[in-house]
């Protein structure tokens, strides 16, 4: 056997580890899961798995950083697609809407992962923190754009509308979630927007 067939098998059983944990932590929760179920239903020996992860928190911190890397994705996409800062806010809004009434929607990863990593020093949270300060720092210059000197409480507030939405769109029905949400996005627009000094 290549060093590449080798490098290619390696490489291929990462991959499965870390979509198996993606799967199994997103609708099962992080601590009730332990290495042995996912080295079960990954198909890999214990080997296998600590040479890839040396511990179950590292697979945790690839998880995590694997949904930020396709939320990234999402919402870069909708933004160069969108042609002016308040329908790049509105693409936004949609993506999360999409995600919302998308099946096996089971809240938000990272809400989810800090209900079970508290601790601000644990290296878990202060992955959830980059993700949730990327996000606000993504959202606040197209805010700028609509709500002038308003913009960093207007992303904070986007922020927690879209937080209770993620958390309410796997309690209740997740149209009337995904609705509420965009409708409250718009108002947030159009109410900073009016805001906004004549001539700006």
């Amino acid at each position: 056997m290549t060093d590449g067939e080798i490098g290619a098998r390696s490489s291929a059983a990462r991959q499965r580890l870390l979509e198996t944990a993606m799967r199994i932590f997103y609708t099962e929760g992080i601590h009730a899961i332990g290495v042995d179920r996912i080295i079960a239903d990954a198909k890999v020996t214990r080997a296998t798995f600590y040479r890839h992860f040396p511990s179950k928190e590292d697979l945790v911190l690839s998880y995590l950083r694997e949904v930020h890397r396709l939320e990234r994705g999402a919402i870069e996409s909708a933004v160069t697609a969108a042609p002016s800062p308040s329908e790049a806010l509105l693409a936004i809004a949609g993506a999360i809407v999409a995600n919302i009434q998308s099946p096996g929607f089971r809240g938000c990863a990272f809400l989810n992962a800090a209900a079970e990593y508290p601790n601000p020093g644990n290296p878990v949270h202060v992955q959830i923190i980059a993700h949730r300060q990327w996000f606000l720092e993504t959202l606040t210059p197209l805010l700028a754009e609509v709500a002038d000197d308003s913009s960093e409480a207007a992303a904070r507030h986007f922020v927690m509308l879209r937080d209770g939405a993620m958390a309410a769109g796997c309690l209740f029905e997740p149209k009337l979630v995904a609705q509420t949400f965009r409708d409250g996005v718009e108002g947030l627009i159009r109410v900073h927007g009016e805001r906004r000094p004549t001539g700006s």
